[in-house]
């Protein structure tokens, strides 16, 4: 077996939001700390928040990915979190596709297996729906192997879908972006979460990060200016998990990085919280994800 590519990354994500009042009082929670991972070394990491915070705590959320609580309480019309790290990358390259077991195998198996059974429901933001249950299942033919299926359906939606920002927004439904054809990651991420778990298939969402400029001669990746989205796919107990990324057509390789994974956007939202005033605000993003 090949050896995986290790990547060197430095990561910048940077959030500001800017209030029309004052907003009194703040309590954030924040996923923006990569996940440490077998295939993932974090070799530094910083978080640096304006206004600076009353209190700071951190943790571990539901799905083991790290967490970091903000508490504010003095008045501010501007509110900014830069998260910057250091990481070093290396996934592991997939199983052949013909080696992995048949897909009504992995589904019945799923439904035996605790933890992983989760991710076979569905969630808020992805209750279930024929139409992307359907559109999947035309890869999965009976008998195929799981793999091999996946990577259809990765390919079809990078093909049947355009990649248009400002027509969906957060709480888009699958329904929208079947009808439009056209979306961002986290729409194409959540049209293929739910139309695998509709057929038994454990699926979750991954955020993360791509790379933000291409190598030289290469092309950019779509959705790398802002935080991105794929899909883990489980192959079975043999194999465990897979990551695809149907924005780009990708297997995750070495030019992605992980925060963290959930049933939905909802679960692993980079930034959220409660605040006392503020009226109406504007939100502004910026990632870059370059070598180190």
């Amino acid at each position: 077996m090949s050896h995986p590519r290790m990547s060197r990354w430095r990561i910048r994500h940077a959030t500001i939001y800017r209030y029309a009042e004052a907003v009194d009082m703040a309590s954030h929670m924040l996923h923006l700390s990569p996940r440490p991972l077998p295939h993932q070394q974090l070799r530094w990491e910083t978080l640096a928040c304006a206004p600076e915070p009353a209190r700071v705590s951190s943790g571990l959320d539901h799905f083991g990915n790290r967490v970091t609580w903000l508490f504010l309480d003095r008045p501010h019309a501007r509110f900014e979190v830069v998260a910057e790290a250091e990481i070093d990358v290396a996934f592991p390259p997939p199983p052949p596709a013909a080696a992995t077991p048949p897909w009504e195998q992995v589904a019945a198996e799923a439904a035996r297996s605790g933890p992983v059974a989760e991710f076979t429901f569905p969630s808020p933001m992805l209750p279930e729906h024929a139409g992307a249950r359907d559109y999947v299942a035309q890869s999965f033919t009976p008998g195929r192997p799981v793999l091999a299926a996946l990577r259809e359906v990765t390919t079809r939606i990078y093909r049947d879908f355009a990649f248009r920002a400002g027509v969906t927004g957060i709480a888009t439904p699958v329904s929208q972006v079947l009808a439009q054809r056209a979306g961002v990651c986290q729409d194409f991420t959540h049209l293929m979460l739910c139309g695998l778990r509709g057929l038994g298939l454990p699926a979750r969402y991954v955020s993360g990060y791509i790379r933000t400029l291409p190598p030289p001669g290469g092309t950019k990746h779509l959705g790398s200016d802002q935080s991105h989205a794929w899909v883990g796919a489980w192959l079975g107990p043999a194999h465990g998990w897979v990551d695809l990324d149907p924005t780009n057509d990708l297997v995750v390789r070495d030019e992605h990085v992980v925060l963290g994974w959930g049933r939905d956007f909802h679960d692993i939202s980079p930034l959220r919280g409660i605040i006392l005033g503020g009226g109406r605000h504007s939100l502004e993003v910026a990632v870059d994800l370059t070598p180190a």
